[in-house]
Order: structure tokens, then sequence, then C-alpha cells
């Protein structure tokens, strides 16, 4: 079982909802923390309140940026991919610089970071790294025009790489979340099912870190849900489309 107690954990994404949470259960459990996000100001109000935490502003969307804040930060025992861009659209409301944005926030910021770590961590020998996916990952969904492709890419990389890291002493594993309670999900105007708080979603990822277990997909049952979206036919997902 993992232990985070005098570990470094380098958290993308902190400074709202479900990161702000996660960062303060881990502080609690007693890690180090190197808080990322493109808001500096939010970051510096939550490092205020942890025990120990280091501020690092940078734009996953920079290239060079995560190059130098890779450089600067050194070595981690873990880190944790939580940046996230949403906007809810239909293909008939298509606006490009939005879905590009939620692309390179959730997915190619993604490969930028890891690009830069996972060399370091395969070459120590050891390595935590957590990828917080989404249940619309798994499933073409209405109006999640950019989110959805990012989500599914997110997916699809943390199995490729949970397959080439075997052996190597770098422990990957994917989170999936259904609907979180934060600024993001108050764009959506339908109903979200088994809609939970970003502390009650913070439980469900910590105990999944806790582990070596692969996927962690919730809340059940809504996860069993979208999941079986997967297996059922076209003719019936796109019925008197």
């Amino acid at each position: 079982m993992t232990e985070f107690s005098g570990k470094t954990y380098w958290l993308i994404g902190a400074s709202e909802g479900l990161g702000r949470a996660l960062a303060r259960q881990l502080d609690r459990e007693g890690a180090r923390l190197i808080l990322s996000a493109r808001d500096e100001g939010r970051l510096i109000s939550l490092a205020a309140d942890l025990a120990e935490a280091r501020v690092v502003a940078f734009d996953v969307t920079d290239h060079q940026a995560v190059r130098s804040t890779v450089a600067s930060v050194g070595p981690v025992d873990g880190i944790i991919y939580n940046a996230g861009a949403y906007t809810p659209m239909r293909a008939t409301e298509w606006d490009t610089d939005a879905a590009l944005t939620m692309c390179d926030v959730n997915f190619i910021g993604a490969m930028r970071v890891l690009g830069q770590v996972v060399p370091q961590m395969v070459g120590a020998g050891r390595g935590d790294i957590t990828l917080i996916g989404s249940l619309a990952g798994y499933r073409g969904l209405p109006a999640a025009i950019g989110y959805g492709a990012s989500k599914a890419a997110l997916v699809s990389l943390a199995e490729t790489m949970r397959h080439d890291l075997k052996g190597s002493g770098v422990v990957v594993r994917l989170v999936n979340p259904g609907f979180i309670r934060t600024r993001l999900t108050k764009k959506n105007s339908f109903r979200m099912p088994m809609i939970m708080t970003p502390e009650a979603a913070t439980e469900h990822v910590v105990r999944a870190m806790r582990s070596r277990r692969f996927r962690t997909d919730f809340p059940a049952p809504f996860s069993w849900l979208m999941k079986a979206l997967v297996f059922l036919p076209d003719i019936l997902v796109y019925r008197g489309r």
C-alpha cells in the first residue's frame, strides 16, 4: 500500500475543485507538495494553509515553460496530472479555439509533462503517476466536442503506459471521475447524475493512489452505466439519428 508521508508529489491542476481538495488531503497525509496551475495567486492561497507546499505556476500548453518547469522541480516521488479545461459544445456550435484549448490542456499538456518526467522516472527505476481522466472518455457523448475526445485520448495514453512501464518500477494509474461540483460543471445546463463534491471525489482518488490497481472509475453505479455504453451496438446508441 502506498504511503504518502515524507514523499514529494507534484500536483498539476491544484488551484481549484478536485485539485484543491486533493492537495489538502495529501497534506493531511504528510506528503510534501509541489502545487502547479496557471493561477499563481490561487496556488499561494492554498499553500498558505498547508504544512509543506511549494508553488510552481506554469501553463501546460507552453512547451518551453513545461521543459523549464520540470527542470526546476527536479525529481519527485509522484506526479498527479489533473489539469483540465471544459466548455460544453455541440458540433453544430463548434468553437475551434475552445475545442483546441480543451485538447491542449487535457491531453497534449499531459504529453508535454510526461515526456519530460517519465524518462527521469524510468532512469531512476521508480515513480508514481496518476492521470485524472473522466467517464466521458469511454464513449462519444452529446455536447462534448473537444472534452470527450481529449479524455478518451488520455485514457488510451494511460493504457499504453501501463503496458510499456511494466517492470520499470514506475507505477501508472488512471482515475476516471463522473460529475464533480466545480466551476467547470456549473457551465452545464443538463442534469448531472450522482454529482459529487470535490471532497467526496478526493476520497476515491486517494484510495486509488494507495493501491497498485490500474483503473478506478467512480461513482458506482453511474460508472457501470457509462462503461456499459461501450458495448452497446451503434444502432441502439444512435437510434433515431
